[in-house]
């Protein structure tokens, strides 16, 4: 069984949540979590919280114990893009882009070998 969370609209760069979410794929949570608690970026704090939420759907909606659950995958997806514009000299504009993202996090139980 799996359970999943997912966090919306979260303002951050899909390219550089994605270098944080690949450290922690195939991970059991207790490792995760040390991984992203000494990741020094926004995202790991971000990926996180939504980890534990799935850990916690887990827990409580299927069950599972806690002790044995992976992270079985983490997807960045991209969100709408926030488009603002910034005065420059002489009269011009220049279009800032700020990026937004989907943050998905499945756990399971471990495969027992």
């Amino acid at each position: 069984m799996e359970a999943k969370a997912i966090a919306k609209y979260v303002r951050m760069s899909p390219r550089k949540a994605r270098l944080v979410a690949n450290l922690i794929k195939g991970k059991d949570i207790q490792e995760a979590q040390a991984i992203l608690r000494y990741t020094p970026n926004k995202a790991a704090r971000v990926i996180s919280k939504v980890m534990l939420s799935a850990a916690a759907n887990a827990e409580n909606n299927l069950g599972l114990d806690k002790a044995n659950l992976v992270v079985k995958g983490a997807v960045i997806d991209q969100g709408p893009s926030i488009k603002r514009i910034k005065p420059r000299a002489q009269g011009r504009a220049d279009r800032m882009v700020h990026r937004t993202s989907h943050v998905t996090v499945v756990v399971a139980e471990r495969e027992e070998a």
